[in-house]
């Protein structure tokens, strides 16, 4: 739930959204799909696009009850799968792009997959890490795993690494004087330009 309610919105009303969630009893998939479509927006009415983001909540509540009732056992049937053919499935729910599918498989299946976003985009770029301002989200994603070869503990903390320093300091206006990075970033040293690379393609 939090790897879709997160889309464009502050971690903060994602929380109140979960908590609104629970309160209605809305946090299991078959709750979910009998849910009044009302009922479920209200709750989702902090996040932004609340009425997209109700409808992808259900695509993965009925995916996750494709594989099984209750919930709980379709999600454990969902979660078996090997990587591929899961993060296939993930992908099949409308709305569900490779960044949010890749977010559920890191936290959610626990698979050595990192995620590529708004934050780490900026980072590996501003840094010099990432070469081609025309990156592609595979390639990116590629790239980093072939270089680090992580864990799935190492992915999760790199990736919140990577979004903490995005959101703290490395921001659209960066605050370069306060950056661990700053000695080596090209960034930094005014070798590159500040603004990240353009929407990434997601194939």
């Amino acid at each position: 739930m939090g790897a879709v309610l997160t889309q464009a919105v502050a971690w903060r009303n994602v929380e109140t959204a979960l908590a609104r969630l629970k309160a209605a009893g809305l946090l299991e998939a078959e709750a979910l799909v009998a849910a009044d479509r009302a009922v479920l927006e209200a709750a989702l009415r902090p996040t932004r696009y609340y009425a997209s983001k109700a409808e992808r909540l259900l695509g993965l509540a009925r995916l996750v009850l494709s594989y099984g009732h209750p919930g709980r056992v379709g999600l454990q049937a969902l979660f078996a799968l090997p990587t591929p053919p899961l993060r296939e499935a993930l992908l099949s729910v409308p709305g569900i792009g490779a960044e949010t599918a890749d977010d559920i498989l890191l936290y959610g299946a626990e698979r050595p997959v990192f995620v590529i976003d708004r934050y780490t985009h900026r980072v590996l770029w501003r840094v010099g890490w990432w070469a081609d301002p025309r990156y592609h989200y595979r390639k990116l994603q590629q790239a980093v795993e072939e270089a680090m070869a992580g864990s799935v503990e190492e992915y999760q903390e790199f990736h919140a690494l990577l979004v903490r320093l995005g959101k703290e300091v490395c921001r659209p206006n960066p605050l370069c004087r306060q950056c661990p990075l700053q000695a080596g970033c090209l960034a930094a040293r005014g070798q590159r330009a500040l603004q990240a690379p353009g929407p990434a393609l997601q194939g």
